[in-house]
């Protein structure tokens, strides 16, 4: 059951002290639900500055099945590589045993199910491959459903299929980029609890990508998730946003959901240049131009990973209360995971 949040009327504000701050984040289990950031060694060691338990690292966008797989490759040598940093993450014991060695636990994630292709029994061959999050759509039409960025016709059948298949292995579906309907009957026919794992609230500035305030509690009241994005060109401040604008949007969706069914998911692109975003904003990363996002900067106080710190810091500001902040930067997150991945 999510709980509502609000703040007591009359509750007595206190300032939390930077070192207050500084040691929930170093206790608290910090988790990014997503992260497109460029893979090498300088992302890890900022990771490690910024006390990330783990996060969902995407490894697919418009790749099919090989490149896909190829990928994985990549991923698997580089993580092998800087094993003093990071470690794989197949269930929530090893988003643990991440936080208990200092390290970072890396979740393999697509933003797109096109690299399923036409094949149900690929669904299980990415998950032995480490894939636990699966976006089912991005931007535009696959095989499974519509993107935010055409007219929606809902989830095919074949998608109905491709949902019971990452329900049954236990890979979970994310919405993010999905339209309002593909999302809303993805959420009516998965099993499992769903999410948007990098979003944020119309109610605060309309655009395609945000969720209205009935699409974020449709899937709260399903059981489902919401992680919080801090893109700025879908934040109300644009480029101008602080790491406060990004609490503001938490707080304004956690009182949608509830505190139980929040959690945060940047969407980092840090090292990432020009021609990653022309490939992300055109259709299949080529075709017609979806969408123009301008300059892409960072909330200022959380321009990088590694102040990640700075962001427990302006909740526990905002008045939310230790135990809120905790199930906010990732206790949550591990919850719903193990519902999904079942370990």
């Amino acid at each position: 059951m999510n709980t509502p949040f609000t703040h007591p009327p009359s509750a007595p504000h206190q300032e939390p002290s930077t070192t207050d701050a500084s040691a929930l984040h170093r206790e608290a289990t910090v988790i990014d639900g997503l992260v497109i950031a460029k893979w090498n060694r300088e992302l890890f060691e900022d990771m490690q500055r910024g006390g990330l338990t783990a996060a969902n690292c995407t490894v697919s966008v418009w790749e099919g099945f090989q490149a896909t797989v190829d990928n994985i490759v990549a991923s698997n040598h580089l993580m092998e590589e800087c094993g003093d940093l990071v470690l794989p993450v197949r269930t929530t014991e090893d988003i643990r045993r991440a936080k208990q060695e200092g390290k970072t636990g890396i979740i393999f994630g697509f933003q797109n199910a096109h690299a399923f292709e036409d094949q149900i029994g690929y669904v299980e061959i990415f998950k032995q491959l480490g894939v636990g999050i699966v976006q089912m759509c991005y931007n535009t039409q696959n095989l499974v459903g519509t993107g935010c960025y055409e007219r929606d016709g809902g989830l095919s059948d074949f998608g109905r299929e491709i949902v019971a298949e990452m329900n049954r292995v236990g890979v979970m579906c994310d919405l993010s980029h999905v339209g309002s309907n593909t999302s809303q009957e993805v959420i009516l026919e998965s099993q499992k609890p769903v999410c948007y794992s990098h979003c944020l609230p119309s109610g605060l500035k309309e655009h395609p990508r945000n969720k209205s305030d009935e699409e974020l509690k449709f899937i709260a009241d399903h059981g489902g998730f919401v992680g919080v994005t801090m893109f700025t060109p879908f934040l109300r401040a644009g480029v101008n946003a602080t790491v406060d604008d990004y609490v503001e949007a938490i707080e304004y969706v956690m009182n949608i959901v509830g505190e139980d069914a929040i959690g945060i998911g940047t969407d980092f692109t840090q090292g990432q240049d020009q021609q990653f975003f022309e490939w992300l904003t055109h259709d299949k990363g080529y075709a017609r131009r979806l969408t123009s996002f301008g300059e892409i900067i960072n909330p200022r106080g959380i321009r990088t990973i590694g102040e990640f710190g700075n962001l427990t810091e302006a909740l526990l500001k905002r008045g939310l209360s230790e135990q809120q902040v905790r199930k906010i930067m990732g206790e949550n997150w591990v919850r719903v995971l193990k519902d999904v991945w079942g370990a």
